[in-house]
């Protein structure tokens, strides 16, 4: 059976709705173990990761990148 907009009601959903149930999604898509990799996207997640590992005090907080995209858009 395909679920489809129309067959599942989500067209009359309004956006804040919607976002909701696109957040209710990806968390059960993320629990089930989330979408498989592709050999590229394992190959760029572990090289990001050895990066990372090889200058980890190179990093920025949350907050400072907040900080600094809410000063850009002033």
């Amino acid at each position: 059976m395909t679920i489809t907009l129309q067959s599942s009601g989500i067209e009359r959903l309004g956006l804040e709705d919607r976002l909701a149930l696109i957040d209710q999604l990806w968390d059960s898509s993320n629990a089930a173990g989330g979408p498989p990799l592709t050999d590229a996207q394992r190959l760029e997640l572990d090289r990001r990761l050895a990066d990372h590992e090889a200058s980890g005090d190179d990093v920025v907080g949350w907050d400072e990148v907040k900080r600094s995209i809410a000063e850009r858009l002033k």
